[in-house]
């Protein structure tokens, strides 16, 4: 679970927040602070990965100068503000110091869900994982850009018809691992051919690739990633 520390000094947002909150998996609420003085406390007492941080609190600091002392001190966890304050000069401050989101006040429910389980999604990957690859980091990097097209491009010498033929006869294997061999048996398509897709699909983190030695010459086995399956359907 990831654990929440709503900064709000407004009681009725902070509720609204909380409400949200509750309707998304994988989150878990451990306090809610109405200023700085406060919210530095549950910091140093409990175990924050996550906090939702108003701009404009009570006193003379604001959220903003709370989210630079968590930058200075090197804190390890991550912030996404949530405010009324518009201005570009804040959100570019906000953007440098690491927030992981910005959302203006007032938002829908489903631009707050958003926020969440797009954190929760890149929060699992990277804690998973001591490496990634650049086509992986790409789909977290690069979310936003590739939500807005219906369609994503594929590489040059690919073609949908064929991934789409590929991507079927993959999701069969479920927890076993196959060869390239082991595709080329159930469709038309050309050994050197499902190779190519095969490389991009471990690219995009769908698939897994590891060498394996026996007799004879060494074999590429390939398993599926489950959890990313979803990556592959914006290209077909």
């Amino acid at each position: 679970m990831i654990n929440v520390l709503i900064v709000e000094d407004d009681p009725m947002v902070a509720r609204f927040n909380q409400r949200y909150l509750e309707e998304i998996d994988g989150f878990h609420l451990i306090g809610i602070s109405n200023s700085i003085e406060d919210a530095m406390e549950k910091i140093n007492e409990l175990k924050v990965d996550l906090i939702l941080l108003d701009v404009y609190l009570p006193g003379k600091q604001t959220g903003m100068d709370l989210l630079e002392q968590i930058r200075m001190e090197q804190r390890k966890m991550d912030v996404i503000l949530i405010t009324a304050a518009s201005e570009v000069e804040n959100i570019q401050r906000a953007l440098r110091m690491g927030v992981v989101d910005y959302l203006i006040k007032p938002f829908e429910f489903e631009r707050f869900k958003k926020a969440l389980t797009s954190y929760r999604e890149s929060n699992h990957i990277l804690q998973k994982h001591s490496t990634i690859e650049q086509g992986e980091l790409d789909l977290l990097l690069l979310r936003d850009v590739q939500e807005t097209r219906e369609k994503m491009s594929l590489p040059k010498g690919l073609a949908r018809s064929t991934l789409a033929s590929i991507y079927q006869e993959l999701v069969s294997f479920e927890e076993e691992s196959f060869s390239t061999d082991d595709i080329a048996e159930v469709t038309s398509i050309s050994r050197v051919s499902i190779r190519k897709y095969l490389r991009f699909l471990k690219e995009i983190g769908v698939v897994d690739e590891t060498l394996v030695y026996g007799i004879g010459r060494p074999v590429y086995q390939y398993s599926l990633k489950k959890m990313n399956i979803p990556r592959i359907e914006s290209y077909l």
